[in-house]
């Protein structure tokens, strides 16, 4: 089984946790979890990330798949683990990264903007695939990534994801969507980030009705 498919429930969605650092990460952690989310990542260029990726962890680690995102390098993978992290997000398909989470027994969702990129993602060990950015890559592209790519491939829609764009996507294939500015910014009050969470898992409850 895949070992992203457990965390796609009860909601589908990637909290993208850009800028956080490690004072709001259990009140913010705490929050989305409450709302559903069980997979949390960190970006590497917010402040001190790997303390706020141990927080998280220590918090939530039993239920929830914790990591970061944003990941560029090879060495910080080893980082990432060694934070308690599971799983390391991209931006881009960097096999020697995909190669090197998978070789620490991480959870890997490299970014990827066309079908040689994902196949050559999957074949470097990939566990799903970051659609990004999806403001670029419309629905349709999606659809067409479909018809070619394994059927058990995972695929998650990240850039631009609000409550109210969510089912276009759904419909074209993704398993699961990104958010992060939409959902998070730093400095927002928790009860905010309850009140956009909780539209969230409305969306995606519609969804799947």
């Amino acid at each position: 089984m895949n070992p992203l498919a457990s965390y796609l429930t009860p909601l589908p969605l990637i909290a993208v946790l850009r800028g956080i650092a490690p004072e709001e990460a259990p009140s913010v952690g705490d929050t989305l979890v409450e709302a559903g989310f069980r997979i949390l990542e960190v970006p590497l260029n917010s402040p001190r990330p790997f303390e706020s990726i141990r927080i998280l962890a220590e918090r939530h680690g039993a239920r929830c798949l914790i990591g970061a995102g944003t990941v560029l390098r090879v060495e910080d993978v080893a980082r990432i683990r060694e934070a308690n992290g599971r799983v390391v997000v991209m931006p881009h398909s960097d096999p020697a990264v995909i190669r090197e989470a998978k070789a620490q027994g991480l959870v890997c969702v490299p970014g990827v903007a066309t079908p040689t990129e994902a196949f050559a993602a999957l074949a470097a060990g990939a566990d799903g695939l970051k659609m990004f950015p999806a403001e670029s890559l419309p629905p349709a592209a999606l659809r067409a990534w479909r018809a070619v790519l394994p059927k058990d491939a995972l695929v998650f829609a990240v850039g631009g994801m609000k409550p109210d764009n969510l089912e276009p996507y759904w419909t074209a294939g993704a398993n699961g969507f990104g958010t992060g500015s939409n959902l998070y910014k730093p400095g927002v009050s928790v009860q905010e980030v309850r009140d956009v969470a909780a539209a969230f898992a409305s969306a995606i409850g519609a969804l799947r009705r």
